[in-house]
């Protein structure tokens, strides 16, 4: 990736201790480079920081792109020595919540079961959401390994919200 957001995941990330691969993965996958992503359960930004764990990070505006990278490691750099740098632990608190995550951790000790992700009851969204991170982190830092010549991306989001005045078929949208 390129651009001024790649450029600044990648003179940032180094001074959370992050991988600037992994924090463009993450990017990718919560907002698609949108700036102005917003979900349902009000993430916001470029890394989907929710107002609660925004406020935690110093976070004064979540629109900035700068202060929403930094707000968003910040979060990661917490989750990697929460779970003692278990990184598919740490994505998939990143995606559930680090207290979702934590109570499923305890239900499967308290069952004597392994509490690796792999083995963990989690929402299906978060058993999809780590292995993509993963494999997209490791296709985007070495694409030469898997015959992939990765062309420069923008930032910008892929898709673009058009109006429509109102409800429209399916038909004619597609």
């Amino acid at each position: 990736a390129s651009g001024e957001i790649a450029s600044l995941v990648r003179s940032l990330a180094p001074k959370y201790s992050l991988d600037p691969n992994l924090v463009l993965a993450v990017i990718e996958a919560e907002s698609g480079f949108n700036t102005k992503a917003q979900s349902p359960k009000n993430a916001q930004g470029l890394m989907q920081l929710i107002p609660e764990t925004a406020e935690r990070f110093g976070v004064q505006n979540v629109w900035d792109p700068e202060q929403n990278l930094r707000g968003g490691m910040s979060y990661l750099r917490w989750l990697m020595g929460y779970f003692e740098g278990d990184l598919e632990l740490v994505l998939a608190a990143y995606n559930a919540g680090a207290g979702t995550l934590s109570r499923a951790i305890r239900r499967a000790s308290e069952r004597d079961e392994d509490t690796d992700f792999w083995s963990l009851d989690l929402p299906g969204e978060t058993d999809r959401y780590v292995p993509r991170l993963l494999a997209l982190a490791a296709i985007v830092a070495h694409p030469e390994a898997y015959g992939l010549d990765l062309p420069e991306l923008d930032d910008q989001p892929f898709f673009a919200i058009a109006g429509t005045g109102g409800q429209i078929d399916l038909h004619v949208a597609a």
